[in-house]
C-alpha cells in the first residue's frame, strides 16, 4: 500500500487532503508537532514531527512514498516558508519521496492576469509573492537536479472544510447566521475559488497518473470563478432566506496597519480582492481526466455546515 505523509495534518488542508486519500486507499501518516490524531482522520497514523526540525522532519517521515506539503505558517511567521520548505526537501531525499504542494496565486503579483494559466509568468509584488516564488524557485532546483521530484497544483482562495482561517469563514460567512453576507472586494468582480474536496481529489488524480507527469510539474486547478453575488445567491439559498450585503471595512483595516501586524499582512495582500482574475489549466484534464468540480450551490452549502451553520439541508435532517 502506498504509504504518504501528510504534513500540517491539524490544519484545515491537511485535514481534508488527509482524508481524501485515506477515502483512496492509501496508508495514510498524519504529520503534527503534537503527534496526535487529528479529529475526523480516523484510519490515518498520527506521527509526531516538527517542519523547522530537518532531523525530526526525516523521522517522522521514514519510509513514505509520498510527502504532502500542507504547511502553512500564519501571515505574519512568513519567514518560516522557506526554511520549512528546504527541510521538507531533505526529508523526501533522505526518503525517495514525491513531493506535493499546493500552490497558490500570489507568484503573480498587481496587476493580476485576468486568466492565469500554467505558461503565465511570475511577477511577485509582495514579500508573501517573493517567498513563494523562491519556494517554487528550490522545488524546481532540487527536481532538476534529480533529487526530489515535484507536483505543483495551484489553487486559489480556499472553502470547505472544517477549521477557520479562510477568507471564506473569516470574513464572507461570518454574520451570515446574522442574516448577513460581508464582500471583501466589489460584489461583480470575478474571484478564483478552490472548493476543498474537490482539491484534495485532484491532488489523488493527479498520484494516479504518475506516468504523465515530468520530474517537475506545476499545474492550475480551475475551481470556482464566482464573484460575491454568486456566492451570496448560493449562500441565500443554502440557508433559505434573503441576505443583506455589506462590505468588509478596508479602511480600518489600514489605518490600523502601522499599529497591528497581523492587519499590515493582511492589507499587503488586499489587491487580490480588487483585481479579478481565475486560474485556467490547458493540461490538468488530460492528465486526471474530468477536473473535480462540485456545483456552486451544494459546495457553498457543505461550506456553511462545515463551519457550523445551519442549511436548509441540515434542518431537514433534524426535523
Amino acid at each position: 500500500m502506498t504509504k504518504i505523509a501528510i504534513l500540517g495534518a491539524n490544519g484545515r488542508l491537511g485535514r481534508v487532503v488527509a482524508k481524501a486519500f485515506i477515502d483512496a486507499g492509501f496508508d495514510v501518516r498524519a504529520v503534527t508537532r503534537s503527534g496526535k490524531l487529528p479529529a475526523g482522520l480516523k484510519g490515518a497514523t498520527a506521527i509526531a514531527g516538527d517542519a523547522l526540525d530537518r532531523e525530526t522532519l526525516i523521522r517522522a517521515t521514514q519510509g513514505v512514498d509520498i510527502i504532502f506539503n500542507g504547511l502553512n505558517p500564519i501571515y505574519t511567521d512568513w519567514g518560516k516558508c522557506l526554511p520549512m520548505a528546504e527541510n521538507v526537501m531533505a526529508a523526501c531525499h533522505a526518503n525517495g519521496a514525491l513531493h506535493l504542494f499546493p500552490g497558490t496565486v500570489y507568484n503573480y503579483g498587481s496587476p493580476m492576469p485576468a486568466v492565469i494559466t500554467e505558461d503565465t509568468p511570475f511577477h511577485p509584488t509582495t514579500e508573501k509573492g517573493r517567498i513563494r516564488c523562491a519556494m517554487e524557485a528550490l522545488f524546481r532546483s532540487e527536481a532538476d537536479a534529480g533529487r526530489v521530484r515535484t507536483i505543483v497544483l495551484r489553487a486559489g482562495d480556499f472553502f470547505g472544510g472544517t477549521g477557520s482561517g479562510s477568507w471564506f469563514d473569516l470574513i464572507v460567512a461570518a454574520k451570515i447566521a446574522k442574516g448577513v453576507y460581508t464582500a471583501p472586494g466589489p460584489a461583480d468582480l470575478v474571484h478564483e475559488w478552490a472548493y476543498l474536496p474537490d482539491f484534495a481529489v485532484g491532488f489523488v488524480a493527479l498520484v494516479k497518473n504518475l506516468d504523465k507527469l515530468g520530474s517537475y510539474e506545476a499545474l492550475n486547478f480551475p475551481g470556482h470563478a464566482v464573484t460575491d453575488l454568486e456566492i451570496k445567491a448560493a449562500a441565500e439559498k443554502a440557508v433559505g432566506r434573503p441576505l443583506k450585503m455589506t462590505s468588509m471595512p478596508w479602511w480600518v483595516l489600514r489605518a490600523g496597519s502601522p499599529f497591528v501586524a497581523m492587519w499590515r499582512e493582511i492589507v499587503s495582500m488586499s489587491y487580490l480582492r480588487f483585481e479579478p482574475h481565475r486560474l485556467a489549466s490547458t493540461r490538468l484534464e488530460a492528465i486526471i481526466g474530468e477536473i473535480p468540480h462540485t456545483p456552486l450551490d451544494q459546495a457553498v452549502a457543505e461550506a456553511l455546515e462545515d463551519i457550523g451553520i445551519a442549511t436548509a439541508g441540515t434542518l431537514a435532517k433534524t426535523a
